[in-house]
């Protein structure tokens, strides 16, 4: 069995006391302490614990945010303006590369055109004034009738 599970009697727990180290005062080196009467004497507050016992303390004032005034105030239109004149200039040059590689695109199909009709020219041109082959034309036979050079032999 656990001790912390045993049964005991409220007499006989033992009592654990806690005396709280102090700390040394902070002291600046540098600059010699020099006594000044403060403007005011600060609140004291008494608090009294379950068990009687009195706890005296100065009270500790919350920390005091910053005002809203120091801070420089930015206009929620002054900041959509810019955003939108960011975001126009984005767009225009997105439009502006565009437009570029749009007719870039088309004098490159505009090429492979123009190089094609030269090529397939020149090959047909090769093959029709060239001097290889029989001189005496080109002979179809169909059902029996030849056609030589626009001429019937039948």
């Amino acid at each position: 069995m656990y001790p912390e599970q045993a049964l005991h009697v409220p007499a006989q727990r033992a009592v654990e006391v806690h005396q709280p180290t102090p700390y040394p005062p902070a002291v600046p080196v540098s600059a010699p302490l020099v006594p000044v009467q403060p403007n005011a004497v600060p609140a004291v507050a008494s608090i009294v614990l379950p068990d009687g016992r009195v706890v005296t303390g100065y009270a500790i004032n919350p920390a005091q945010p910053e005002s809203v005034a120091v801070k420089p105030a930015v206009s929620r239109t002054a900041v959509n303006v810019a955003l939108g004149g960011a975001g126009f200039l984005a767009v225009c040059g997105g439009l502006l590369l565009l437009t570029s590689f749009i007719a870039a695109l088309t004098a490159f199909i505009t090429q492979l055109i123009i190089l094609a009709a030269v090529i397939f020219g020149g090959w047909i041109a090769v093959q029709i004034f060239s001097t290889r082959g029989h001189r005496g034309g080109t002979t179809v036979n169909i059902r029996r009738a030849t056609f030589k050079r626009n001429h019937f032999h039948g």
